[in-house]
């Protein structure tokens, strides 16, 4: 998974199976034998790294429900960006009514404690919900322009979040 990783983000998302079995150390007889195409390969990418975003929400770390958002919301903008070959190609590729397709859903699931735990505490308004949250991250993370252009405005936008004492 690691190397067909390697090989989206570096060839994008029209990467061949056969540069996924060379990034990955193994023959494309290995690769075959475990996905049977490129479509069911791109599906459990994305299924992996989404499990991980869900997962990450659980063991997140931070000093307060706010810092423990703010991260998450951060490795979700990673998600993001990174995800964007794989679900291009998903999408030319299948139909929209997949299963695999259902992210959204699962991340507001994960995330949705860590934003009650941070409003409860007192630390983000109640003014968004975790959905405008995402569409908030996903448009950042959509803006043209390198990483280093887009995390300033990142952080801007997520210290925009936390609400201030009074």
């Amino acid at each position: 998974m690691e190397g067909a990783r390697a090989a989206f983000a570096a060839g994008g998302a029209e990467t061949s199976m056969a540069e996924v079995a060379r990034r990955a150390g193994v023959s494309p007889a290995t690769l075959y034998r475990n996905f049977a195409s490129r479509r069911e390969l791109l599906e459990a990418l994305l299924v992996d790294e989404v499990d991980e975003v869900c997962a990450t929400a659980a063991r997140v770390e931070g000093d307060s429900p706010a810092d423990r958002l703010t991260t998450w919301l951060r490795r979700f903008f990673d998600y993001v960006t990174n995800k964007r070959p794989v679900v291009i190609a998903l999408v030319e590729d299948t139909d929209r009514t997949n299963p695999v397709f259902d992210t959204r859903g699962r991340m507001l699931t994960a995330g949705q404690p860590l934003l009650a735990a941070a409003q409860d505490a007192g630390q983000i308004g109640p003014g968004l919900d975790l959905d405008q949250i995402l569409d908030l991250v996903v448009a950042i993370a959509k803006i043209p322009g390198t990483l280093e252009y887009r995390q300033p405005i990142l952080d801007a936008a997520l210290a925009g979040l936390h609400r201030r004492a009074t």
